[in-house]
């Protein structure tokens, strides 16, 4: 019989006491220890970590869309391009754990949902953040964040700047030597489509060899909005299966309110300029 297998023996470091290790950097402790379930519900940590490891999904698309838009302002296509592709990855694995969320029943829910009061993922700020980067901007939606003086800030803040889109729309102008109307650049109102955005994007879909950089930064836009849409619906069905037609916790109609968000389009004119080319 062979001895056991160690480590030590291939150089791999097995003392931390004065290092940095691997929990260390990543802070588990406070990763870990932040999943609190607050009934005895066996089903409750599920439904915890579901949320809290979308949250820092979340976090790393606010980090890939803020170095996108700087990137586009700049003029850095190229990297912008595998920066808006991770986005669109991102949002695939976010709506894999849907999957996972689904094998809780409707009985499983009712065992702890009293514990979560008036919480609900409607007031996360960062989807409202990552909203308003792609365009969605409602005012509106922001009361829920002024209890939180630096979340509200943050959003503030966001609506001040041009949305991604916006700057791809400014490239789109300087690509074809065009000029789109000022209400194009609204920058506290969601997206609304143009006439003449859709315009200008049909040139560039009618040649593709001649706007190639344009052209791949209007599919990936396409595919990032694309992956988003289908988190949507798939955050609809799974409501719909484990509260029925319910009130949600925060106090929105449910599955009715989710149904209403799946009509917003955050890149009107990549959709609409198809039926005419």
């Amino acid at each position: 019989m062979s001895d056991p297998y160690d480590p030590s023996r291939e150089g791999a470091k097995m003392s931390f006491a004065q290092d940095m290790s691997y929990g260390d950097y990543l802070g588990m402790d406070a990763i870990l220890g932040a999943s609190q379930p607050l009934s005895d519900a066996h089903d409750e940590m599920l439904f915890i970590i579901q949320h809290q490891t979308s949250e820092l999904w979340m976090r790393l698309i606010l980090h890939e869309m803020r170095a996108a838009r700087a990137l586009m302002l700049a003029g850095q296509a190229d990297q912008v391009f595998k920066m808006l592709a991770r986005v669109a990855r991102i949002f695939e694995q976010l709506n894999n754990a849907w999957d996972v969320l689904r094998t809780m029943t409707p009985s499983d829910y009712t065992t702890f949902r009293e514990a979560l009061g008036a919480s609900s993922g409607f007031q996360s700020h960062q989807y409202r953040l990552i909203e308003f980067m792609l365009g969605n901007r409602n005012r509106e939606m922001m009361k829920v964040h002024e209890h939180r003086v630096d979340q509200h800030q943050m959003l503030e803040g966001e609506l001040a700047q041009p949305s991604l889109y916006h700057v791809a729309l400014r490239a789109l102008e300087q690509g074809l030597d065009v000029r789109f109307d000022s209400d194009v650049y609204r920058m506290d109102t969601p997206h609304q489509s143009s006439d003449a955005v859709i315009e200008a994007w049909l040139k560039v879909y009618r040649d593709p060899q001649k706007h190639w950089t344009l052209y791949e930064m209007a599919e990936k836009l396409v595919d990032l909005e694309d992956y988003f849409r289908r988190w949507r619906f798939n955050h609809v069905t799974t409501v719909e299966r484990v509260i029925g037609f319910k009130r949600g916790t925060g106090g929105t109609s449910g599955v009715k309110y989710l149904r209403r968000m799946l009509e917003v389009e955050l890149f009107p004119e990549l959709w609409h300029m198809r039926g005419a080319l």
